[in-house]
């Protein structure tokens, strides 16, 4: 069985966290999941990678991640399938106390 190729899939950069990732508003990388977009980061831009997972590679509780507008707790979590073209969301959780 072969593996899947892989697909360029769009992500978008939140504001804050852009500093991270020399200023890019989204960022193409490789993967046809959500996990292999994580670790593509991880490897080509681990600062911004530290922002969203923590030490463990989980995805961090006040980061929320949206795969074409659906939460991907919704979906299949980290394993849900991406296509080429699809975008994936990070946006960090906002309080106001």
């Amino acid at each position: 069985m072969s593996k899947p190729a892989y697909t360029a899939v769009v992500l978008l950069v939140p504001g804050p966290l852009r500093n991270v990732c020399r200023g890019a508003a989204e960022l193409r990388i490789p993967a046809t999941s959500v996990r292999e977009a994580l670790l593509s980061l991880e490897r080509h831009h681990p600062d911004f990678h530290r922002c969203i997972c923590d030490e463990t590679g989980a995805v961090r509780r006040h980061i929320n991640i949206f795969i074409n507008n659906t939460h991907m707790r919704d979906c299949q979590g980290l394993e849900t399938p991406l296509r080429p073209g699809d975008t994936l969301i990070v946006l960090p959780a906002v309080s106001d106390g």
